[in-house]
């Protein structure tokens, strides 16, 4: 894999998902659509949709067991911390043949590079939020959240 070319695809996916942000009831939809989209695959996840630092939606499918809660945590601080795809940073890590314990100091216990959490970003940049999954390998949970997140409508302005 070209590392730096997939973290161009990474930063080009994030930054076509950019969108004002919106409120519980979108963000329930969001993670409603998540867990329709897992169904539909087969698959168990858990899952989390958080605004301004709270969670708003919060759900395990069957199948899934406490650690995949756990995965979406560590990879949701990193999100929040970062502001980056969880994802991203794993690829930025392996680039830069590190990891956030060396370069940053974080516990792996509470932080996790691995796809599956993305930013909710605003067009400016402004991060407001972040979704995130976990129950597949970590490319796949980071494409589902990819294409659920874009497939959703973008609310009118006010």
């Amino acid at each position: 894999m070209d590392l730096q070319a997939e973290i161009e695809r990474v930063r080009a996916q994030e930054a076509a998902l950019a969108r004002a942000p919106f409120g519980a009831q979108r963000a329930w939809e969001l993670g409603v659509a998540l867990r329709e989209a897992a169904l539909a695959r087969s698959a168990s996840l858990s899952i989390e949709v958080r605004l301004s630092g709270h969670t708003v939606f919060l759900h395990a499918m069957p199948g899934t067991n406490p650690s995949n809660t756990d995965w979406v945590r560590r990879k949701r601080n990193t999100v929040e911390l970062l502001g980056r795809s969880s994802y991203a940073v794993g690829l930025q890590m392996a680039l830069e043949q590190t990891s956030l314990a060396d370069k940053m100091g974080l516990p792996p216990r509470d932080y996790a590079s691995h796809g599956g959490c993305l930013p909710l970003r605003d067009p400016t940049g402004t991060v407001w939020g972040c979704v995130g999954v976990s129950g597949l390998p970590q490319l796949q949970d980071h494409e589902l959240v990819v294409e659920v997140l874009g497939a959703l409508p973008v609310e009118p302005r006010a």
